[in-house]
């Protein structure tokens, strides 16, 4: 069976439990993944432990092994553009298609006030489970680094 953990600026993960959940995710993600310390930085923002508008991460697990983990940002906005961006999702590599992914997305969706928005790529194949649970592509995104 699967078990959820939520955590938010007022139900703190310790120092282990964060430090394993940035593993996670940073093990899981693979190639669409980001560095430790940008999955660390989205985290800090969803605990609301550097200045934010908050957010929650839902980790889950058989047994005491992790098997996946979510980071849900609010963005301080409504209306014009989503309430929630969905940053990171992954589930443990050896228990993807048993359907953790769709627990934590259902977990995430009832969670999260208001809208939500996440990026995938074309060729995730996460894509077909966003799509299976609601999520729709409105828009092509287009970024300016600078």
């Amino acid at each position: 069976m699967i078990k959820t953990k939520i955590y938010n600026a007022g139900i703190m993960p310790n120092s282990k439990e964060k430090e394993s959940i940035i593993n996670f995710l940073f093990e899981h993600l693979q190639e669409y993944g980001d560095p430790r310390p940008n999955i660390e930085k989205a985290i800090n923002y969803a605990l609301k432990e550097t200045p934010s508008f908050g957010g929650f991460i839902v980790s889950s697990y058989l047994g005491n092994k992790m098997t996946g983990a979510v980071v849900v940002n609010q963005t301080g906005m409504k209306d014009y553009i989503p309430e929630n961006i969905l940053v990171y999702i992954a589930t443990h590599k050896a228990h993807r298609g048993e359907g953790i992914g769709k627990v934590l997305m259902k977990k995430s969706i009832d969670l999260a006030e208001g809208s939500i928005a996440l990026h995938v790529e074309p060729d995730n194949p996460a894509r077909h489970l966003y799509e299976k649970v609601g999520f729709s592509s409105k828009y092509i995104e287009m970024r300016l680094k600078k």
